[in-house]
């Protein structure tokens, strides 16, 4: 079942997809798509991500991780900082979808 909080989020155009590769049905997409090259994170979160997150749905976390790094303000080196974003990408992916830090406004779209 597709992550219920993404039901706005679009689905990644369809690429041809090579053979041999790792395929993941994304929690984020609800669909089968290639699925990242490596464990991302530590711990037992990393290891739930890598098995259920495509590398499209981390291109997603990428973008939207800058955006709460920046807005806390959170130093990627420091343990607490990171335990934040540990919390942010669990909810982002399993979770009803990370909150935007309050008084965000997000940036004009590019035209």
């Amino acid at each position: 079942m597709p992550n219920e909080s993404c039901d706005s989020t679009p689905a990644p155009p369809s690429e041809p997809v090579k053979p041999g590769t790792r395929m993941v049905h994304c929690v984020k997409f609800g669909k089968e798509l290639p699925g990242l090259d490596r464990i991302p994170w530590q711990g037992e979160l990393g290891k739930r991500v890598y098995e259920n997150v495509s590398k499209d749905a981390w291109k997603l976390w990428l973008e939207y991780s800058k955006m709460v790094m920046n807005e806390y303000r959170l130093n990627p080196l420091d343990p607490n900082s990171q335990k934040i974003m540990g919390e942010q990408m669990e909810q982002f992916f399993f979770g009803e979808g990370a909150k935007l830090p309050e008084g965000y406004v997000p940036p004009k779209a590019k035209g």
